[in-house]
């Protein structure tokens, strides 16, 4: 085939497992002859819309099967595919379709898109998408692709400043993948819970890709919801799904969790921010194999992997450099630390992007001399080369000169029985320079004061790491990936102290 990249995929799947269920949603199985044939009729009417190589195409909407077929539809024209964030406001949609300069969006009505001012040529409502691909001709594509073409724009969370544009090719993704496979041994009978948001690169790279390669079962769900997962996973029996820390939080907190059957489960991966070891250990105990593992949207996002076999000895450790993949831990001078040595994660392989859409500025400064990809993480690395991953450099905070890591005391924090969630950041003081100021939700039916908070700490955390401010909130701002916005809370005012 002349299509070496993602767009190749349905029509090899096909060839081997053409009755296989590929997607389940909303109740309704789909093979994969039958997503084959849709991606290609979407393709086909795609490219009559105007739609040419190299071309972008958005998706605006709630994990669906259409998601997928758009993305490889966009694949199998040698075009690259833009995943949105559907809880993105019109201002921000309107500078991330500018910014991409997509040609085509497909999106959910519930998504308003009448407002956009950067809308595309080719605007399609999944309420009438069905018609739409309907129309398209089911005949043979091969679009010359190479493996080294862009297959993805994924834009950062935008935390702070407008988002990047980070492009991943074909090949790193197939590269991700196959360092997936070394690390976690997927089978073609996997049953993969997808309740994560797709637009984000751990949902669509890390399970639904990898499940579609080797010819499983992906279990689509809009959303993330705890009584929902747990019905999907005892009516299907899941083998694998992906979380982060809030949606494990969630589903162990529920009172289905001590007598629910969740024997088919295998494995539960996670990644991106820190888990818990208190969260970590409650699955283990559960008698559930947990994996966590570290990455980012730039590493496709696969940087190291903590394997089954050592995910209880080593809990809490994002485990070692995946197999493709190269890490180094540096300090301020780019020399290399020692074990036990916090340093800045830099990463360097074949899953690693190219840089960054149309920011060639932002490109330069993520990269060092030999091609290595700097990261913005802080983490230690122990005398077996086990990373642990300690915090964010932009989230580390100075107090009293000591150097203080908020990742560290959420952890502690998350060990009280009400906390249900937590972020710590750092706030002028005028005797320390900076002091931090916890924010936390509680369970439903507890209770926490700040000074039982700070009781609580005390036996676990050296004094300046204890913050001075403790404020209780309804929810925190999350990003559609599910980390904490901590650049909404640096923007709250301080009110006096209770």
């Amino acid at each position: 085939m002349h299509n070496q990249g993602i767009g190749s995929w349905p029509v090899r799947r096909a060839g081997l497992s053409p009755g296989r269920t590929a997607f389940i949603h909303d109740g309704t199985p789909v093979t994969y002859a039958a997503v084959h044939e849709r991606s290609v009729r979407l393709a086909s009417r795609l490219r009559a819309a105007g739609v040419e190589p190299g071309d972008r195409v958005a998706y605006l909407g709630a994990n669906h099967p259409s998601f997928a077929e758009t993305m490889f539809a966009t694949h199998m024209l040698g075009g690259v595919f833009v995943p949105l964030n559907f809880r993105l406001t019109a201002p921000e949609l309107d500078y991330v379709l500018g910014h991409s300069g997509a040609y085509a969006l497909i999106h959910a009505p519930e998504c308003a898109v009448g407002s956009l001012t950067a809308k595309p040529p080719v605007v399609v409502s999944l309420s009438e998408y069905e018609p739409w691909l309907a129309s398209g001709d089911f005949a043979p594509l091969d679009t010359p692709v190479s493996r080294d073409d862009p297959a993805f724009i994924l834009y950062t969370s935008g935390t702070t400043g407008r988002p990047k544009g980070a492009v991943l090719t074909h090949a790193n993704i197939i590269w991700n993948t196959l360092n997936l496979m070394v690390g976690l041994d997927i089978a073609s009978d996997e049953v993969t819970l997808i309740s994560a948001p797709l637009f984000h690169v751990a949902a669509l790279n890390q399970t639904l890709l990898p499940t579609f390669l080797k010819g499983g079962c992906s279990v689509i769900m809009p959303g993330w919801d705890v009584d929902t997962a747990y019905d999907l996973i005892a009516e299907h029996r899941v083998t694998w799904m992906f979380g982060v820390t809030t949606m494990f939080a969630a589903f162990a907190q529920s009172p289905r969790w001590a007598d629910a059957d969740l024997s088919s489960l295998r494995n539960l991966m996670s990644g991106g921010a820190p888990i818990p070891g208190a969260l970590i250990r409650t699955y283990q105990e559960r008698g559930l194999v947990f994996c966590q593992g570290y990455g980012l949207t730039e590493t496709s996002p696969g940087a190291t992997w903590l394997e089954a076999a050592e995910s209880t000895d080593r809990a809490g450790t994002a485990g070692l450099p995946c197999f493709f993949t190269d890490v180094r831990l540096v300090r301020a001078d780019s020399t290399d630390t020692g074990p036990g040595e916090r340093g800045e994660v830099l990463i360097k392989g074949p899953n690693v992007s190219p840089g960054y859409w149309d920011d060639p500025e932002a490109t330069a400064a993520a990269f060092s001399e030999g091609g290595w990809f700097h990261s913005g993480d802080i983490a230690t690395r122990d005398e077996d080369g086990y990373v642990t991953i300690v915090d964010r450099v932009k989230d580390m905070y100075i107090s009293g000169g000591e150097n203080v890591y908020p990742a560290e005391i959420e952890a502690a924090l998350f060990g009280h029985p009400a906390i249900a969630g937590c972020a710590v950041i750092g706030v002028p003081d005028e005797k320390w320079g900076q002091v931090g100021r916890a924010f936390f939700t509680l369970r439903p039916g507890m209770h926490a004061s700040p000074d039982e908070l700070r009781s609580f700490l005390a036996g676990r955390l050296a004094r300046y790491k204890i913050p001075a401010r403790f404020d209780e909130t309804d929810s925190l701002p999350r990003t559609g990936s599910g980390k904490v916005q901590k650049q909404k809370l640096r923007e709250l005012p301080l009110p006096p102290q209770g």
